[in-house]
């Protein structure tokens, strides 16, 4: 059962600050600082390797946390398993004093076990985090409350790695790493802590036990998931080691003070908060598999400069300084990058159904080549100092050994299934345009929009900002066979500029053949662009059985002008008794805007207890026939938040009257008609207030009908002078209140042409 909105808003508040700790907790016990502690301890690569491995244990101990969900609670797993982590890294608290003590190999060896301990029981724990949070960003704001959840942590991640930064500077002494750890154990036990106040997520149904190997078979069994696992152990074998040894490049080749490597992480975290509002901004527009494949690059990129940098350069502070946070901003943005959009890339990979189980393979590959790839690259960088060569050179290998790696990767990657996609080329093209990039902006305005009058302005804007690189992936997904893709095609499509012939025979098609799910859109484009070759077909189907279809059918023939086949459209709408099919029709006379459906219209407000939301739409339609919405529709919102058309109506009258003093026309004797203007300005308030306080409509109807011919249309004249005279029309204030206004507006517009 879902939390209430009380409960939710509680539960996220309390995970939200668990995440603070959490990200506190984790970056003083695991981040750069263990790396930087056992360089201190003259740590071999080998060792260095091997500690940053572990971190990779975690994946292979998800298995056992699944198994121990069967039987305890998922909130109860996760606080006891976040408490213990944090206690276990006592070993490494106990390490500075053996190192104090004389006892390096001790030390380094205290703080492998903790480390070691930390991320497995780290593993077990994380089978919990993916349902808590499922449960608390369940809702219509799931993405931003993800986002939010992101931007926590990377927030909290710089600030921590800038107070490092400022705690360790320049030779810090080995004391020193012990408070900063036990700060770690102090900030992880509280996350464990605050955890267990957080509600129970809902418990999935027990799923028949597969055994591993049979799972893994299975995902390898598929071409399209064996192709992706692949790549994404060349991406997470690269990914790891390259930004791990970045921490030994920069103390071992620049000899930069472990303060320093801490402020350079500080940029690290800012890379990685600005690749994932990167990626949450263009992922929905352009796919998950270009920006793959955009990340991976810009992570090759960040380390070319590794293999070709001068050594001379090595010994310039500045040089040093400026070259180090580029590597980290980059390196992060690019693989941490990668890292995040993979998953993406797979969560529409695999079937529903195959989740769980496959989840724990995509765990268990990242597992395997961010722990081997570690061990080994320490290892090779033991072996080639050994053969004696210089660290300096060493890293060029090491680093040149991971370009070629992540070209292989990239080479497969061109394989990967589009799953709806952009081609890469044209996502290059929406990234480095500024008018595509405006349009994905003002996109994601329109869905936060609040009035009509917003929503036109952002449209205008967007056939402002046509994409011609981005037309053709669109016309592709427009034919994808999964439906959600097709709809965010087409919706993207409805804000070009031209559609172009290829565009309209696509819409077309799908106007024909796929009614129940895209048609009613392609209809609505189609009217909306003005393409009259869809006339005859959009005529056919204002009679189907879909009746949204049918609804944008009428919409869109209202908008070609087919003058000839609205007395059809006037004849559907009296015989429907589908509210939204009437209210469509509605909106189709106010784009007509003829004066020959204000009867219909008003006969629908005769009926029979029209609903409320109706009744607005019939006025507005009966303002846009009257040439007025544009005007009347904030008259119009205002009556909806007061309820007092009476006040409104007099206002309208009265600000009339003062507009007509003001002209100077009562001041001038010699045009003829003086007088008629002179009569209806010191009469209006009257005949209004009779109309809207009394109900009495007589003097507000021969008001209307003396408004000379030249400057009001007779037709109009008659209707509405009827309608202030039927008791029954008389008696709906929405309808009072047009009539109102309308009167108003033609004695300033008298006024106005008269002068």
């Amino acid at each position: 059962m879902p939390l209430s909105p009380f409960r939710l808003s509680k539960a996220r508040a309390r995970y939200n600050l668990f995440n603070v700790f959490n990200s506190l907790s984790w970056n003083f016990l695991v981040g750069s600082v263990i790396t930087l502690f056992i360089m201190r301890l003259h740590a071999s690569s080998t060792f260095i390797g091997f500690v940053n491995a572990l971190l990779y244990v975690s994946f292979f101990f998800l298995p056992l946390g699944k198994i121990l969900a069967r039987r305890f609670s998922i909130v109860g797993i996760f606080s006891i398993a976040w408490i213990c982590r944090a206690l276990t890294m006592g070993t490494a608290l106990a390490a500075p004093f053996a190192a104090l003590a004389g006892r390096r190999d001790l030390a380094l060896l205290l703080t492998a076990l903790g480390v070691g301990l930390f991320h497995m029981l780290r593993g077990i724990g994380m089978i919990s985090n993916n349902p808590v949070l499922s449960s608390l960003s369940e809702g219509p704001d799931r993405g931003s409350y993800m986002t939010q959840i992101q931007i926590i942590n990377s927030a909290t991640g710089m600030f921590s790695s800038f107070a490092l930064a400022l705690l360790l500077g320049r030779d810090p002494p080995l004391a020193l790493y012990a408070v900063i750890l036990a700060l770690g154990i102090v900030t992880g036990v509280t996350s464990g802590v605050m955890v267990r106040d957080i509600p129970e997520p809902p418990v999935e149904e027990d799923r028949a036990r597969k055994k591993f190997a049979h799972v893994f078979r299975e995902a390898l069994a598929r071409p399209d998931i064996k192709l992706f696992v692949v790549i994404l152990f060349f991406v997470a074998l690269v990914s790891g080691v390259s930004r791990a040894f970045l921490v030994v490049y920069s103390r071992e080749i620049f000899n930069q003070s472990d303060g320093m490597v801490s402020l350079y992480t500080v940029f690290g975290g800012l890379g990685n908060l600005v690749i994932g509002m990167a990626i949450k901004f263009l992922v929905d527009r352009i796919g998950a598999k270009p920006l793959f494949t955009i990340c991976v690059i810009t992570g090759l990129a960040s380390m070319i400069p590794i293999v070709f940098f001068p050594a001379p350069e090595a010994g310039s502070v500045t040089t040093a300084v400026l070259f180090l946070s580029f590597l980290f901003f980059t390196m992060n943005f690019g693989f941490l990058g990668s890292e995040g959009i993979a998953q993406t890339y797979f969560l529409g990979l695999v079937p529903l159904h195959l989740m769980l189980d496959m989840g724990i393979i995509y765990f268990f590959i990242f597992g395997v080549a961010g722990a081997g790839g570690s061990f080994a690259a320490g290892l090779l960088l033991d072996i080639m100092s050994g053969a004696g060569l210089s660290h300096f050179a060493a890293f060029k290998v090491l680093y040149a050994v991971l370009i070629a790696l992540t070209v292989f990767a990239l080479v497969l990657q061109r394989r990967l299934t589009p799953l709806g996609a952009l081609p890469f080329r044209d996502a290059l093209g929406v990234i480095f345009s500024f008018r595509d990039l405006r349009a994905i902006t003002l996109l994601d305005k329109l869905n936060r929009a609040r009035d009509s009058g917003e929503e036109q302005a952002l449209l205008g804007q967007l056939h402002e900002s046509p994409s011609q690189l981005a037309v053709k992936g669109l016309l592709v997904r427009a034919r994808s066979p999964r439906l959600d893709i097709r709809l965010e095609a087409l919706r993207a499509m409805e804000n070009l500029k031209d559609l172009g012939e290829d565009a309209e025979r696509a819409l077309m098609e799908d106007l024909a053949g796929n009614p129940y799910t895209t048609a009613y859109i392609s209809a609505r484009i189609l009217g909306n662009h003005r393409v009259s070759a869809a006339i005859p077909l959009l005529r056919e189907l204002t009679e189907s059985e879909d009746y949204m279809l049918a609804g944008e059918a009428i919409v869109a023939l209202a908008r070609l002008g087919d003058e000839p086949f609205r007395p059809h459209i006037e004849e559907l709408i009296r015989k429907t008794r589908n509210p939204r099919l009437k209210i469509m029709g509605v909106q189709a006379f106010g784009i007509y805007k003829s004066v020959n459906s204000m009867g219909v219209l008003l006969d629908i407000l005769r009926s029979a207890e029209p609903p409320p939301y109706l009744r607005d739409e019939v006025v507005l339609a009966l303002a846009s026939v009257l040439d007025i919405q544009n005007l009347f529709y904030p008259v119009m919102v205002r009556f909806l938040e007061l309820g007092d058309a009476a006040a409104l109506a007099l206002d309208e009258a009265e600000a009339a009257f003062e507009f007509y003093r003001k002209s100077g026309l009562a001041r001038r004797r010699d045009p003829p008609g003086l007088r008629q203007i002179a009569e209806h300005a010191a009469s209006i308030q009257a005949a209004v207030g009779a109309f809207v306080l009394n109900g009495d409509g007589s003097a507000l109807s021969r008001w209307i009908l003396d408004i000379p011919r030249p400057y009001s249309n007779p037709a109009v004249q008659t209707i509405l002078a009827e309608a202030a005279l039927d008791g029954e029309l008389g008696s709906l204030p929405r309808l009072r209140l047009l009539i109102s206004y309308w009167a108003a507006h033609s004695l300033r517009r008298w006024i106005r042409e008269f002068r």
